[in-house]
């Protein structure tokens, strides 16, 4: 048959990114044409050719809304449905709960031969609310009857998927997450003394990092309560992101009498240099599939003092790279930020563990696992 056409379904993104890469490369490694789909913000068409021509790809803009409910979603499943109708694609593999949704429902009625749905952390997750329960399980339930392929990235997801019946000789996979390149994390001793000058982070200062949107799933406020709690009165709290809820993390630091240890830098493009700069990766979200930033942070070398939740436990061993504690015990958090910071010996460790333990998580695992799934797809077709 001529080469495999597919399309790979994502959300909302700025730009073509490391979200889509391992998946660009093991398709082009089996030879077949990729191209992806979501909504973007290209500032130009230029901007986007620039990428189609660097990464040998197309993309096509989809206009998803991240709200699920929302009515607009109607005009993307329209949209979807018109792109496969005329493109013909053999094999789509969509992402993320809209394009996961939209994507399956265009795979069936556009009849493509192969869909593979890929679950970034299914909201069902063990301490859901209620509501998310009675929700999406059902509906994932019921689109895992149009699944050929359902890949998930952590090991209660992977338990999971056992309850969902796929379509007739469906396969489940497990692959390591979309990938970091632990080459892009290595550490330099002057990028760490320029970035902590510039920030004003002493020598017996004690920098905690944490990476990702000021939201109330973030659970930033848990840190900050610890940071509080903590003997080590030297320890900081930085934080890179924007959010809704930087004005009440700001007031609940100045309640708690640490506002000058906590330093809400909102968004950053020196976010590596930052994490070198940084002594301890900390992390209180409430849920995660599997976390690009708690992995930078171990590619960093970082001990990471992070919440006991799905996919965290897949990623940090308890007391090996750093410390597992409920998302809401504040004195389990500054206990462990304490342990770390007073133990010089102790840091080397979790370092040289989670330089380690990385590897099973880089882009060349998340590639190789996702090319044996898109080669056992290749199989199918050409028979």
């Amino acid at each position: 048959m001529s080469s495999i056409k597919l399309l790979y379904i994502l959300n909302t993104a700025k730009r073509v990114n490391n979200f889509s890469t391992s998946a660009m490369l093991a398709a082009k490694e089996q030879g077949f044409e990729f191209h992806i789909a979501g909504n973007w913000q290209y500032a130009t068409d230029a901007e986007r050719l620039e990428d189609e021509k660097k990464h040998g790809i197309k993309i096509h803009q989809i206009d998803f809304i991240r709200a699920p409910y929302h009515p607009g979603n109607i005009k993307a499943y329209k949209q979807l449905k018109a792109l496969v109708k005329a493109e013909g694609y053999d094999i789509i593999h969509c992402n993320t709960p809209i394009g996961g949704v939209l994507g399956r429902l265009v795979g069936k009625k556009c009849r493509v031969p192969r869909i593979i749905y890929e679950a970034h952390g299914f909201h069902f997750y063990k301490g859901a609310p209620f509501l998310n329960r009675a929700i999406y399980y059902p509906i994932e339930k019921w689109l895992a009857r149009y699944t050929d392929v359902l890949l998930t990235i952590n090991s209660e997801d992977r338990e999971a998927s056992d309850k969902l019946k796929l379509r007739k000789g469906g396969e489940r996979y497990y692959i390591p997450g979309v990938g970091i390149n632990p080459d892009e994390f290595r550490f330099d001793e002057e990028i760490r003394a320029s970035k902590r000058k510039e920030l004003s982070i002493g020598d017996t200062d004690v920098m905690l990092i944490s990476t990702g949107e000021l939201n109330k799933n973030k659970n930033y406020s848990t840190i900050v309560k610890a940071l509080a709690q903590c003997k080590n009165t030297n320890v900081h709290f930085f934080v890179c992101g924007q959010g809704d809820e930087k004005e009440a993390l700001e007031h609940l630091a100045e309640e708690l009498g640490i506002a000058d240890r906590v330093h809400l830098l909102g968004y950053r493009t020196d976010v590596k240099e930052l994490l070198q700069a940084a002594d301890i990766f900390v992390m209180s979200s409430r849920r995660e599939g599997l976390s690009r930033s708690v992995m930078e942070g171990m590619a960093i070398g970082l001990p990471c003092v992070v919440s006991k939740i799905r996919g965290n436990v897949d990623l940090i061993e308890d007391g090996e790279g750093g410390y597992l504690c409920d998302p809401t015990d504040t004195k389990a958090f500054a206990d462990a930020i304490d342990a770390i910071a007073s133990d010089p010996s102790l840091q080397r460790k979790m370092r040289e563990y989670n330089l380690e333990r990385i590897k099973k998580f880089s882009l060349e695992a998340s590639v190789a696992a996702t090319a044996e799934v898109y080669e056992k797809q290749k199989r199918i077709l050409e028979k």
